[in-house]
């Protein structure tokens, strides 16, 4: 019998999928965090998680609100100065992945979290960048997760806050000491991965219930598919337990009860 679930947990759990046991990962807050917490309460128990703040291998029981929430320091093993997560543990190649969310994301995986709009005359101004630039240029690679729409997934974002593959695809040709940049992108209709030659991003599989048409329709740009396109895993009824409890955690955590 087919399990019933909403296209944000199909995502969430796509997104958990991701991660492997062991791997050391930097999350960012946000959808990224909620799936770096599933992975770590289902199939990866010994992935650790890293967060801008400092907090090292960190196990909280409620997804935290921002970088700074006490859940993190409480329940992590041990927390270090952000000049030492920055120096010794990012930029010392000890990050396997950064798992990122963003604003607005481009055909060559380029993220934008500091406006929409002309710079000089913006319609929005985002939160900025954060640690972000640097996680993507020096993690080993680089998940990102977010909801599909044309607002989102545009052509060309109106500003490179943190570096896919550049502007033509070519960002990170022959420059030392860098990571391997967006390996993949997990939305709540399908999975993208860059080509390889291109470095454009290609569906490579489409969540149980989507079309092509439901992809098209929510990008903005001409999206390509890949030659052998798959269908995602539908979540198990063990990982949608985990998630729902994990958010119902949350929310009475964060509403003060």
């Amino acid at each position: 019998m087919s399990l019933e679930y909403t296209s944000s947990e199909m995502m969430s759990v796509t997104a958990a999928r991701a991660l492997e046991n062991g791997m050391t990962c930097f999350v960012g807050i946000g959808l990224p965090s909620e799936a770096a917490n599933l992975a770590r309460l289902t199939h990866a128990p010994d992935v650790v998680l890293i967060y801008e703040s400092g907090t090292l291998q960190t196990k909280p029981d409620t997804l935290p609100l921002s970088i700074g929430d006490g859940e993190l320091c409480e329940s992590a093993l041990t927390t270090v100065a952000v000049p030492e997560m920055f120096r010794y543990w990012l930029q010392g190649g000890k990050i396997d992945v950064g798992f990122l969310g963003t604003a607005q994301i481009d055909r060559f995986a380029n993220l934008n979290t500091t406006l929409i709009g002309d710079y000089k005359a913006p319609k929005v101004r985002l939160p900025g960048g954060g640690g972000a630039p640097e996680i993507a240029t020096n993690a080993g690679e680089v998940f990102i997760t977010l909801k599909h729409s044309k607002r989102a997934f545009v052509k060309d974002v109106d500003f490179v806050t943190t570096l896919g593959f550049g502007r033509d695809g070519k960002g990170r040709d022959n420059v030392p000491n860098i990571g391997k940049g967006p390996t993949r992108v997990i939305t709540d209709l399908c999975v993208m991965k860059p080509d390889p030659d291109t470095k454009e991003l290609v569906v490579v599989s489409l969540h149980p219930g989507v079309s092509r048409e439901d992809v098209i329709d929510a990008t903005g740009w001409d999206i390509r598919f890949a030659e052998q396109l798959e269908s995602t895993p539908e979540p198990s009824a063990h990982e949608l337990t985990i998630l729902r409890e994990l958010k119902a955690r949350t929310e009475q955590a964060h509403a003060g009860a």
